[in-house]
């Protein structure tokens, strides 16, 4: 059986711990491979490679740290099929959504291909009799990112691509359940020219990731994963005097007025309700139709969509969405089903039967759709994960904007309408991070942040684009003199400017 190990100072580090993780097939339910679970000790060692690589590394003008993302990104695009077809037998995702995982985490290394403009800093000349004042962004030093398992490829990008380019050196502690990309892309950082010990990957569970919050030389910490997880890593990290962002889950709403194009609104549904087994955290698994007539019309609309959709293997081209990455998680799934039906929900296409023939021991689920939710219930209260959506039905336009706005979670929001005015005031007034008007899974590109509000994140900065190098960088401010002639004498005051 094959073994996977940590990936440090640039070569494959044999685990001493002695604890393994399976790591399955989620299309036939088999192990295929242990995964090495590092000590804290293992962890430690990370990082003193990483504290002596940052030395030359910092040091490193921009431009050339740039040259590095360039050709990451030329060597990530060669191996984009490979790639794919390796996170796809880990994770279960079908491979075109493995090539979509992959390629937005590109699009952040493209964001970090231009820092050297990203890093320039602020000027004023004369800010005082012959003096000037600067500013400049400097990297914090070693800095660790935690990833969950939904997103092997694009989240750990999203998170290395930004703070290795200013400079950092980085410790990645990705999900133990599909390590494999992860630990191929550092490879590939090395093969593009980074220095070893720039990237470097840990493997573990909570052993790990105490070790990380703990250790005194990481500077920053970089967490996805649920919502009570997040807030774990939040506290225990500032704590220990960490700068820490941590998103967690989220219950993402999607508002259809009566006057929304139903025929999109029912293939945007299906996409981000349905797609990646619903395991996304940007997946739209509420939907709230405003007035009877938009909720009958949408639920048959729904169910006659969902016969169309063909759950398959990861590898069947034809197939929308694969099996879900565990049978834990399958079996977690399903429970949440039979509470809601238990609740009073009414479970118009119920899921859990499916087999796939074949496959009988993958972790296949089959989509599934609640009507008559209701705000007080567990099952749309929590976040499921997984291919269910639920309609939640409101009378008026206030009512559906109050529904996400007081949820405990708010990730991502869509409006679905042809009225420019109501959009806007939506967008404006809802109390939810990310908002998608007729766009059901709101991400901003690379160059904008990414970051929800309430209990799907913790802490004030976002990832990606200007927020993500704000938070993996320090400003220096200088203030700056140089006299003529004789020394000025000694001032016992606040120097000022004027």
């Amino acid at each position: 059986m094959r073994d996977i190990q940590h990936f440090v100072n640039g070569q494959t580090l044999v685990g001493t711990s002695g604890r393994f993780g399976d790591v399955f097939n989620p299309n036939t339910g088999e192990v295929q491979a242990r995964v090495a679970l590092a000590t804290a000790g293992e962890l430690d060692a990370a990082v003193q490679v990483a504290l002596q690589a940052h030395q030359g590394w910092s040091a490193t003008n921009p431009q050339r740290r740039a040259r590095v993302m360039f050709e990451f990104k030329r060597l990530v695009e060669a191996n984009m099929q490979d790639l794919a077809e390796l996170l796809s037998s880990e994770h279960g995702k079908v491979i075109a959504d493995s090539k979509g995982d992959i390629q937005r985490g590109l699009e952040v290394i493209e964001f970090a291909c231009g820092i050297p403009h990203a890093l320039k800093g602020e000027y004023t000349e004369g800010a005082g009799p012959g003096i000037d004042v600067y500013s400049m962004r400097q990297s914090l030093g070693v800095v660790a990112g935690i990833t969950p398992f939904n997103f092997p490829a694009m989240i750990p990008m999203w998170m290395f691509g930004v703070a290795i380019a200013v400079g950092n050196t980085f410790i990645l502690k990705p999900s133990e359940k599909d390590p494999s990309v992860p630990v191929r892309l550092a490879e590939l950082m090395m093969e593009a020219g980074g220095p070893a010990g720039v990237l470097n990957v840990v493997h573990g569970d909570k052993v790990s990731v105490d070790a990380i919050l703990q250790h005194p030389d990481i500077k920053a910490v970089s967490f996805v994963g649920s919502s009570d997880i997040a807030h774990y890593v939040y506290s225990q990290g500032t704590l220990a005097g960490k700068r820490v962002q941590a998103m967690g889950g989220a219950k993402n709403h999607g508002i259809v007025m009566p006057d929304a194009d139903m025929d999109q609104v029912v293939k945007d549904l299906s996409g981000a309700a349905f797609g990646s087994a619903g395991e996304r955290c940007m997946a739209l698994p509420v939907v709230v139709p405003v007035g009877k007539k938009t909720a009958d019309e949408l639920r048959e609309r729904m169910i006659a969509e969902i016969e169309t959709l063909k759950v398959g293997v990861s590898n069947d081209a034809e197939a929308q969405y694969g099996p879900v990455v565990s049978a834990a998680h399958r079996a977690k799934i399903a429970e949440y089903i039979q509470i809601g039906k238990d609740e009073g929900a009414e479970l118009v296409v119920d899921g859990r039967d499916f087999k796939l023939q074949g496959y009988e021991k993958g972790f296949f689920i089959g989509p599934s759709l609640f009507d008559g939710v209701k705000p007080g219930m567990k099952t749309y209260h929590e976040e499921i994960f997984g291919p269910v959506l639920q309609m939640v039905r409101a009378d008026s336009f206030e009512e559906a904007l109050e529904l996400p706005s007081k949820h405990q979670y708010g990730n991502g929001v869509a409006i679905f309408t042809r009225n420019g005015r109501v959009a806007r005031e939506f967008a404006a007034r809802v109390n939810v991070g990310m908002v998608g008007i007729n766009v059901p899974i709101p991400v901003p590109v690379a160059y904008h942040t990414f970051g929800g509000w309430k209990r799907s994140a913790f802490g004030d900065t976002n990832q990606h684009g200007m927020e993500g190098l704000k938070f993996w960088t320090k400003v220096k401010t200088v203030t700056a003199r140089w006299p003529e002639g004789e020394m000025a004498d000694s001032s016992f005051i606040i120097p000022t400017m004027k």
